[in-house]
């Protein structure tokens, strides 16, 4: 068993005092879209302070209220968090001229200055692998585009948009999506780049793969600069980095409650402790999953010297996939996922009406350091040194 013999004050994910990350020199002006719980814009909160940089979050908007709730929370002083549709905010098509919508939008952000960076991550249902291929042709693809619409009515200094790989293949109106949001971003002056990188290269403790497009204003730090920073990044972490500490802890909280587990299940956990095995043989699996199958981590045990596999919202049973604790017969609590996601402990939840909830939302969560280690690189290459406000896209002329 390898369990932390110390806690680490530095530890980033263990701190439990919210920093403040309204004060600064200067200020980062930020939009969310699809903004979930706030994980990216916490990320850019991390990079902006480690800058000396306050955030100012002009604009937050996802369809879950959950998801706005537990932004709220979060980011208290934000100037607007809606539960609403992005579509109401921007509903014109691409090239089109402002609607009354974005000109209503563009004129209430505009009233403190531009907006330094649009970030978003567009629902993924429509693209994920965990749907049937036909699915890759839902309308939700067409959210991603959305993006590109914000991009041109608010004219951010740099733009932001993260997705699953597989995003890749999708296409809208017949062209692939990401590629028809790249031109449309070249026409308006921006440069762009697109890569799909590993949470685990950006200090995640996790294998989960994110695709993402930055887009920077011509004449500014380029995109592709900022993909190498993070290409070439050597931090590592395992599972026993992110979650060591908690394996004794004595919490009430509805976070560190240990899932239930099922007799069989309970049964299986204990044969791969009892054995010292991290793979379930397929005698041990359920009937329907005893014949040539794909399903290895199903029902597996994690390693505390490596990352975990993607935290899903089923990480609370071991029949969703390789969720069970190294050394517990149990599957992660919500706190343990929470770290593998990359959020401290000051990050909270508490919004979430039910345990479903709280899966769902920490599940589908964006892991915050995506967005701290792109927005940290953007520093590093001279980004934001000489923002002072950009006026509004010329489609509000």
């Amino acid at each position: 068993m390898r369990i932390a013999t110390s806690i680490e004050p530095e530890h980033p994910l263990r701190a439990a005092i919210r920093p403040d990350f309204e004060s600064g020199e200067r200020r980062l002006r930020l939009v969310d879209l699809f903004a979930g719980c706030g994980g990216i814009t916490l990320g850019i909160a991390q990079a902006a302070r480690a800058n000396e940089f306050a955030l100012e979050i002009a604009l937050a908007v996802d369809f879950e209220s959950e998801a706005t709730d537990a932004y709220s929370r979060n980011f208290a002083s934000a100037q607007r968090v809606a539960h609403a549709s992005v579509e109401e905010f921007f509903d014109g098509d691409l090239g089109a001229e402002a609607t009354l919508a974005e000109r209503r939008t563009a004129n209430e952000l505009g009233e403190n200055g531009g907006i330094d960076i649009l970030v978003g991550g567009p629902p993924c249902q429509g693209h994920s692998n965990l749907n049937n291929h036909t699915r890759r042709v839902d309308g939700k693809n067409a959210l991603y585009l959305r993006m590109v619409r914000a991009a041109e009515i608010l004219a951010p200094e740099v733009v932001l948009i993260e997705n699953v790989p597989a995003v890749l293949r999708d296409r809208h109106d017949g062209e692939g999506v990401v590629a028809r949001a790249e031109r449309h971003l070249q026409k308006l002056g921006y440069q762009v780049d697109h890569r799909v990188v590993s949470a685990e290269t950006l200090g995640v403790a996790q294998t989960r793969r994110r695709h993402i497009l930055l887009a920077t204003k011509a004449g500014h730090v380029d995109p592709a600069t900022i993909f190498e920073n993070l290409e070439s990044n050597q931090i590592r972490h395992d599972l026993q980095w992110a979650i060591g500490d908690l394996v004794d802890i004595a919490s009430a909280e509805p976070r560190d409650r240990a899932p239930q587990a099922k007799a069989d299940n309970l049964a299986r956990m204990q044969w791969l402790l009892a054995n010292d095995e991290y793979d379930l043989p397929n005698e041990h699996r359920p009937k329907c999953h005893q014949g040539t199958h794909s399903y290895k981590s199903m029902y597996g045990r994690l390693r505390w010297d490596q990352p975990a596999q993607t935290i899903t919202s089923g990480f609370g049973s071991i029949g969703q996939g390789r969720f069970m604790h190294p050394d517990l017969p149990r599957a992660l609590t919500a706190h343990e996922a929470a770290r593998i996601q990359g959020f401290p402990d000051y990050f909270d939840f508490s919004s979430c009406s039910t345990r479903a909830a709280l899966a769902t939302m920490i599940g589908n969560a964006v892991p915050p350091q995506l967005g701290t280690a792109v927005v940290s690189a953007l520093f590093e290459a001279g980004a934001f040194g000489s923002m002072e406000g950009v006026l509004p896209s010329s489609a509000l002329a």
